[in-house]
């Protein structure tokens, strides 16, 4: 089991060692169900777990041909994706130990789902896990304009996508999407 966790791998680093992971998207401050949940799949399935943040204050400028990708922040101050990683190292640290399951942390960069599905591209996952979001206003808002990260995996690839309920169960006789009145 990894105690280290790797931030963005250096340029020229191959991801053919993580062939065919089980990568967990995660947020920081959500529950580490989805972890332990990718954990379980990855041990049986006896491959490595890529637990994965994506920092959407910054996006890619280009990329070069050796894979190393080349970024710009939206925030002015910078530091939000970097304490964003340390917490979902936690998140995983924590969810993971004494699991018998060999782990490690990345950052991504961008949308979270053409970003995931690029890295799965690479790594040739065998599954991707990621959890639902918190019901609110604002959270059907934005999945209005952007659309769920789980739905937008689903359609744009052809790997098995993991979605790990959070969160109470909507009652059968309950609108899914809360009133925006």
């Amino acid at each position: 089991m990894s105690e280290e966790a790797s931030a963005v791998p250096a340029p020229g680093v191959d991801d053919a060692a993580l062939r065919g992971a089980v990568i967990a998207g995660v947020v920081p401050g959500q529950s580490s169900r989805v972890v332990r949940e990718a954990g379980r799949y990855a041990a049986l399935l006896g491959v490595h777990l890529l637990v994965v943040h994506v920092d959407v204050t910054r996006f890619v400028t280009y990329e070069d041909p050796d894979g190393y990708v080349h970024s710009a922040p939206l925030d002015a101050e910078g530091g939000v994706g970097s304490a964003e990683l340390a917490a979902v190292t936690e998140l995983a640290r924590t969810a993971l130990d004494g699991r018998a399951v060999e782990w490690s942390v990345r950052q991504l960069i961008g949308d979270p789902a053409l970003a995931i599905k690029h890295l799965a591209e690479n790594v040739d996952a065998r599954l991707i896990v990621v959890g639902t979001r918190r019901r609110g206003l604002g959270e059907s808002i934005r999945e209005f304009f952007t659309g769920a990260v789980a739905a937008r995996l689903a359609h744009r690839q052809q790997r098995p996508v993991l979605v790990v309920p959070l969160g109470d169960p909507v009652a059968d006789d309950q609108d899914i999407w809360p009133d925006a009145v």
